[in-house]
Formats: C-alpha cells, structure tokens, sequence
C-alpha cells in the first residue's frame, strides 16, 4: 500500500471515529434537551403549527393566569410571571411536546391553602411565601428524581383523584361566587366556612357586578359551544372556527373591561376591578431563608408536587399515545422541577401541565416544545405593552373564568361509575370527598391515600381461595361454586389468588384447615399458585407449619402452577425437602390425574 493510500485511510478513520464522537455527545444533549432532537428535524410547516398552538394558548393563558393568580389570593401579574420562565425552561427540558405548563386551578387553590396559614393575604409575605412554596414544590420534584421516588403518584389512586378533584372544583367554584356577586367577605379555609358567608352575605349582593359576571358565563359559554358552528355557517374554516372559539375568556375579558369603561360601573355602581398591573417582565431575586418557615411550607409542597406531577404526567402520557410516542416521567420530573425554581425566583408561585390548555395546544396543532416558548413569548409581551388594558378589568370575570374552568374537574360520571362498579372505591372517593370538603384539601388528599392503602391491606389480608374441580374431560380446573365440575373427595385442589404475606398468612392457614375438616376422606390437598406471585418469610413459615399439620392428619400438601419467581425463591430454602413426598407439579391436571385419576 502506498504512503498516500494508507494516509487516506487513516484519515478516513479519524474521520469515523469524530462523527461517532460527534453523534454520542449530541445524543447526550437529547437526552438532556430534548427539544434539541426535535429541531434537527424541524420544518416551516412545523413552525406555522407550533406558532399557531403557541398564539392560542398564549390568549387563552392570559386570562387564565390573571384567574389563577386571583384563586391563589395572589396579584395578577404573578398568574402572568407564571406563564413565561417556567415555559422557558419547560420548553428546553420537557419530554412531552404538547403539554401546556403554568399556572392550574387546583394547585392554585391549595396554594392559597397553604399560604394563608402563614401570611395575610395582600400583604408582601403572602407573595414572598407563594414564591418560597414554589422553590420548594421544585426541589421536592427534583429530589424525586434523585432517589426515584415518582411511582409515590401511585398512591393516588382513580377513586382518590376523582374525590379529590371534584371536592376541590367544588370549593374553587364557591369560592369565586363572591365575586360574581359583588360580596366582600374574607377568605375561608373550609368549604362550609365559605358556603355560610356566601350565605349570609348573599342578600347584599351588587346587582351591576352580577350582570357583568353573568355577560362574560354566557360569553365564554357561547363561545365553547355554538360559536365554532355559527362560524362555520358564515363561512369560515375550521381551523379558524376552533380557533376563535377557544378564545371565550379573551372575549369574556372584552366585554367586561367594555362594560365597566361604557357605564362607568366601577365608580357609579361599585363594579371591583382589578386596577393597575404593573408593567415589565419578573425580575429575578433571591428568596429569604428561615428554617422554621420553610419546613412549615414543606408538607403542602410536597402534596402540590404529587398532585402537579401526577397531572402533568396523565395527560402528557395522554397526548403523547395519540402520536404513538411516550413521555418520560424521570424528564418531566426533572423539566417540572426547575420549572417551579424558575417560577420562584421569577415572580411566580408553583406551575404544573394544565390539562385543558395542553389540549388545546395538542389540538391547535403544536409538534414540538417551541408552542412553548412562542406561549411564554406573548406572555411577557403582555406584562411589558399590554397590562393597562386590564385596569379596568371587573374581578367578577376573573370568577366566571375560574368557575368555568374548573366545572368540568366535577366528575359526576365518574362517581357513579365508581359507585357502581366497586363500593370499596366508591367508600374511598366518598371519604375523599367529603374529607377535602369538611378539613382542607391537604387533608382530605391524606385521607384519600391513607384509606386507598388500608383498603389494599384489608383486600389482601383476606384473599378469595377457591374450591375447585375439572370442567368435564378438559384440562381445566374451575371453581366449584361457579361451575358444573369433577371433584374426588380423597383428593381436594385449593387455589389462593393473592400472593402470601405475613398480613394474609393466619387467615389462610385458618381457612384451608377449615376447609380440611370438611374433607373426612382427604388424603391430597393440592395448593394452586398461580395466583401467587411473591412469598414473603412468614408466609414460608406458615406453609411449613401446615404441611405438619396436615402430615399429622394423614394429609400430603402438594403444590401446583408454581410461578419461576416463586420457584427460584423455594429452591433458596429447605421448604421443597420439608414438602417431600409432597411434590410440585407444573399444572393441576397433572396433579390430579397423578393423585387421584381425576
């Protein structure tokens, strides 16, 4: 070979060797970023889509964040300050392409919650602490991450969500009353507080406030369900007619800031509005630190944290299959972390994926996290042109924009389903429910877990065992009670489906010997595992003692569909030498057909 030829393919192979080391660094920053992935293969036409998505939820989140903040006993800028660097940094860390990140009703109510309990509401802690709470619901996501703690989501279970989010729209949609009335009267911290001021309040109410709030309910009504189609009829495209109509709380606004302006309400007749917004984007601070109060904060974090990842993570997994793609958790716990630190030293209070406004960007038409940042970008051209136009915004449109936002969380399908299908469940959303209601949201959200566990204790400490006999000439074994089946009283197969564990072994050793003494004639009793996955050291001890119990009255214990877990942990002990001569066999037909020609 020539000098020039082998220069040529040493050349050749440095080049290889700098693309493959080119290729795995930037597969490193995709997983990091993955926008970064998304960009390589962005287009124009994916720029229109995302721009488009971006714009609509930007005029969606406007209002919404103003709401929010409003919910949260906060000012309404900082519902804006939320919309912009959490998005930022969600857009550049975010595994999920559609989901919208912000401010969202339920976490704003427990942080009002929260809140409260240690500042007076309007007065700089109140903020101060709002932005404290979301540097910690951040670093409780964070450490979630860090010690792979996200399947803690997992004690939330269907029934416990629906008790929960029901209860809460329940009492945010209350709360917002008073100001859809024109009613003064403090914040309360339980539902029943709430219900008696608005109550005897109720007979002071502003006749002109009420108008306002009942213009924007009709406004944002017609506008989510007639104003596409009446669009449609005037000859507009559907892409315009969707559009238009997911801009309800925009146009509420207008009317409302019209309304107050046209009749002088707020002077004449005693319209509350929101007044000055300050202009300019967030400016970026350090928080204050005090031990005492920051652990004061940390256990409602921690709940904002579970319950804002567990709905970020729902509907993103939910958009996310429409593409036949999936989202990572451990990334959105990471991208949903620096989101609320970013929103803390950024003016805001904690964030977490909206479930209506991502489903609206998904159906706007976003492909990547740059809707994202095209949403954060409008938000702070709002806070820097645009926040004079909302002085005279009334307070009561704010409350109907909360109050429609949150009714569809008031799951009364769901309920009934649950009532129906399952009163174990349905005992566990009541008590949800009622708890959130009657004691807080944080406690209610406690109970909910707490019963949703001693439930599953309960369920697993007395699992079904089932008698049962061969369905015909077939294979099959079935249970007794159900079925026409073959038994032989010398020869008896018992099946437990649940695994073995010190809660359920006194109640299993009880009912299988109670069964045994029905069984005069017994001589095999053969235990069925294929319902049985895990057997935990007492559980072992247990079965030991029966096979000496049974053994002392003439009985061979016997063992079949035995799982490879399951085996691999017998073969680590003396139990299989103990069981002799019982045997495990690899299914029950051919326990039988050995023992006893069944």
């Amino acid at each position: 070979m020539t000098s020039s030829a082998k220069k040529s393919v040493s050349a050749t192979s440095v080049d290889t060797t700098d693309k493959a080391a080119l290729n795995k660094k930037q597969s490193r920053l995709q997983q990091v970023f993955p926008i970064l992935g998304w960009l390589s293969q962005y287009r124009k036409e994916t720029l229109v889509n995302d721009g488009l998505a971006g714009i609509i939820v930007a005029i969606m989140l406007v209002p919404q964040g103003m709401a929010y903040a409003f919910l949260a006993g906060l000012p309404p800028q900082m519902g804006l300050y939320a919309g912009i660097i959490p998005l930022f940094i969600y857009a550049l860390l975010g595994s999920s392409r559609s989901l919208a990140v912000g401010p969202v009703a339920i976490a704003s109510l427990m942080v009002g919650e929260a809140v409260s309990q240690h500042a007076q509401p309007g007065t700089d802690l109140y903020i101060t602490t709002a932005m404290v709470l979301a540097l910690l619901v951040g670093v409780v996501l964070l450490l979630m991450f860090i010690l792979r703690l996200g399947t803690l989501v997992n004690f939330l279970s269907h029934s416990v969500i629906t008790g929960f989010t029901s209860a809460a729209a329940l009492m945010i949609a209350f709360s917002q009353l008073k100001y859809v009335f024109g009613l003064e009267f403090p914040r309360g911290h339980h539902f029943y507080e709430t219900l008696n001021n608005l109550t005897i309040n109720l007979p002071s109410l502003n006749p002109a406030t009420l108008v306002v709030g009942l213009t924007a309910f009709f406004m944002m009504w017609f506008s989510k369900n007639h104003l596409a189609a009446a669009l449609k009829k005037l000859g507009a495209s559907d892409l315009l007619a969707s559009s238009m109509a997911k801009a309800g709380p925009m146009f509420a606004i207008l009317a409302g800031v019209g309304m107050v302006v046209g009749f002088d309400l707020n002077d004449q007749y005693g319209v509350k509005i929101i007044g000055e917004i300050p202009a300019g984007l967030p400016s970026v601070s350090l928080l204050p630190f005090e031990m005492d109060w920051w652990l004061g904060l940390l256990p409602a974090a921690v709940l904002i944290a579970l319950v804002g990842f567990l709905e970020s993570v729902s509907v993103g997994t939910a958009l996310a299959s429409k593409r036949r793609e999936r989202i990572m958790p451990d990334k959105e716990l990471i991208a949903l972390g620096f989101a609320n630190i970013g929103a803390a030293f950024g003016g805001a209070y904690p964030v977490a994926g909206g479930f209506g406004r991502s489903m609206v960007n998904d159906a706007s038409g976003a492909q990547t996290t740059v809707a994202s940042v095209i949403t954060a970008s409008g938000l702070a051209l709002t806070v820097l042109y645009f926040t004079p136009w909302f002085y005279y915004l009334p307070k009561a449109v704010l409350g109907v924009i909360v109050i429609m936002a949150v009714l569809p969380l008031i799951d009364l399908s769901g309920i009934k389903k649950t009532w129906n299908f399952n009163r174990a469940d349905a005992l566990t959303l009541a008590v949800t429910f009622g708890m959130v209601l009657v004691a807080g949201v944080e406690a209610g959200l406690l109970a909910g877990m707490v019963l949703s566990v001693a439930l599953l204790l309960q369920r697993t400490s007395h699992p079904h065992i089932a008698v049962v006999g061969r369905v015909g000439d077939s294979e099959h074994f079935r249970n007794v009670k159900r079925f026409e089946v073959k038994t032989n009283p010398c020869c008896l197969g018992l099946r437990i489906d649940e695994n073995l564990y010190f809660a359920n072994t006194r109640y299993i050793e009880d009912e299988v010997m109670a069964i045994v003494s029905e069984q005069p004639q017994l001589q095999h009793l053969v235990l069925i595992c294929n319902g049985i996955s895990f057997i935990d050291a007492s559980a072992l001890e247990t079965l030991e003692m029966m096979i000496e119990n049974l053994r002392e009255s003439g009985i061979t214990l016997h063992l079949s569909d035995v799982k490879g877990p399951v085996m691999d942990q017998l073969k680590q002990t003396h139990f299989l030498q103990h069981l002799a001569p019982g045997q495990v066999y690899l299914s029950t037909h051919e326990a039988m057909r050995d023992l006893c020609d069944l």
